[in-house]
Formats: structure tokens, sequence, C-alpha cells
């Protein structure tokens, strides 16, 4: 993957795709923007359900190079994703932002990078940097 260093400094690539996972519309609207506005290519989805079946069926437009899920969501958890995900995607990068900093110990193991709320846009898009450039989680 070729990567160009913006003037910021953050890696930017317009083919890579990141696939954001977050029941607020607006927290999931607001990440979306800050991403793109820093050159990504980002599929919001509100459903973490309806983003894995399509991550497992490759129907999105793009081939997701990089996730970032919140923790708590109706449904299915973040880390319930994760360990989904991790099943026929073990080497996807991923970002978990939660409010919750005892979230933390149910990715353990999972290979992923933990965030805690709130997270400031220039935290956020040094997190996806970190993630993008050499894929190193805290795991």
């Amino acid at each position: 993957m070729e990567v160009t260093i913006a003037p910021n400094g953050l890696a930017v690539n317009g083919n890579l795709a990141i696939l954001l996972i977050d029941d607020n519309a607006v927290q999931a609207a607001t990440r979306q923007m800050i991403l793109q506005r820093a050159g990504y290519f980002v599929i919001a989805v509100l459903n973490p359900m309806r983003a894995l079946q399509q991550f497992q069926s490759n129907d999105f437009p793009a081939d997701i190079q990089l996730v970032i899920t919140d923790h708590l969501m109706p449904g299915m958890t973040g880390s319930e994703f994760v360990r989904e995900l991790r099943k026929t995607h073990p080497q996807t990068p991923v970002l978990v932002i939660s409010g919750l900093e005892e979230a933390e110990e149910q990715y353990r193991g999972l290979a992923v990078l933990f965030r805690l709320k709130p997270l400031m846009p220039d935290h956020l898009l040094a997190s996806v940097h970190r993630l993008v450039t050499s894929g190193q989680t805290d795991a």
C-alpha cells in the first residue's frame, strides 16, 4: 500500500477505506467528516450486525483496510463485533473508541487499539495514522 504523508504529517491515501461503526449518528457523522478531510474514504454504518454482514460478504464499494468501532451499541457490542470479525479477517486493523475504561479488558487478545472518549480529532487522526502506517495495536 502506498502511503503519502500530508503536510500535517498524517498518512493520507485516497484508496484507504475505513469502516466506521457507531450507533450514534451524530458521532459517526462527525468522525466521518474528520477522517474524510484528512483524505480517507469512510463508510459509516450505524448497526454493527449489518456492518458485520456487509464485511463478511464483501458488500462495500471498496476493500476495508481499517475498522473503527464504538463499544456500546444495541444488538452487538464492539468486542462481540471484533471477535466475529477476527474469525474471517484476523489481520484487519481495528480502533475501538469507548467511554468506558473498564471495557478495554474485553478486547484483550483481539489485537485492537483502544481509545477512550472523548477522542479529540487530532488523537483520532493520530490513532488512525498509527494503525495505517505500522499496524501497531495495544495487544
